[in-house]
């Protein structure tokens, strides 16, 4: 009977191990959330991880660049939101800064791109990008990359505004309101949504530091068909 009574005990401890066990590993992020995660940290760190924001400019930026300070800092300033660098739309205007996207680094092991990041001229240390950070940063430069220009035509979103309606009426309305305006700190939607390349990066990733859902894990054509609508919304 103690035999009996002890197996029972041992099973039932096993059975709760491997219950605690199970729910740690339902509670570690998917690789999608990490992802779209490193898309806001591409976007501005930062804010992500309630840092500090810094306040030099970046030593590998330009001298004769357009920016300073924390702007600097941001990947996206210098590989852009098409992930093009000098090859996409910051080929020039005040975003030019002669830098190489991180198209060419799609693919790639992410833990060469974290000592990427750790190694001058980026020199991201851990005290701003913890580990965790750098790896899901990483992660989104190696995995993460849509290029936005497949769903564009003259600049602007190819998607189907139509579709796109039905979409940000059901997602997006909440906060932007049905004219885009809702918002009061922001331009309205109408009018910064013509940056199409930016527009789709947050879609797909989110907004640092807001409740703004993630669309990557849905098909990309329902971020351009959203891009696409949120186009035709008033600019004033």
């Amino acid at each position: 009977m103690r035999k009996l009574t002890g197996a029972v005990c041992a099973a039932a401890a096993m059975a709760i191990s491997t219950g605690f066990l199970l729910a740690q590993d339902m509670a570690s992020p998917s690789e999608a959330f990490r992802i779209a995660r490193g898309g806001q940290l591409y976007d501005k760190w930062w804010v992500v991880l309630n840092g500090t924001k810094p306040e030099e400019t970046h030593p590998a930026y330009p001298d004769d660049g357009q920016y300073k300070a924390d702007a600097t800092w941001r990947c996206k300033e210098c590989h852009g939101w098409d992930y093009k660098g000098a090859e996409g739309a910051y080929s020039s205007g005040k975003h030019f800064t002669g830098i190489v996207g991180v198209a060419g680094s799609a693919g790639a092991d992410p833990a060469a791109i974290v000592e990427i990041l750790r190694a001058e001229p980026h020199g991201y240390t851990a005290d701003m990008l913890p580990d965790d950070a750098a790896e899901d940063l990483a992660l989104f430069i190696s995995k993460g990359q849509i290029d936005p220009t497949t769903f564009m035509s003259d600049g602007m979103s190819s998607g189907d505004a139509a579709a796109g309606q039905v979409y940000y009426e059901g997602v997006c309305v909440g906060c932007h309101g049905l004219d885009g305006k809702k918002v009061k700190d922001m331009d309205p939607l109408g009018a910064i949504a013509g940056n199409t390349v930016e527009t789709m990066h947050k879609i797909l990733n989110g907004q640092p530091g807001e409740a703004m859902p993630a669309l990557r894990v849905l098909d990309p054509q329902i971020s351009a068909d959203l891009t696409a609508y949120a186009q035709t919304l008033p600019k004033e």
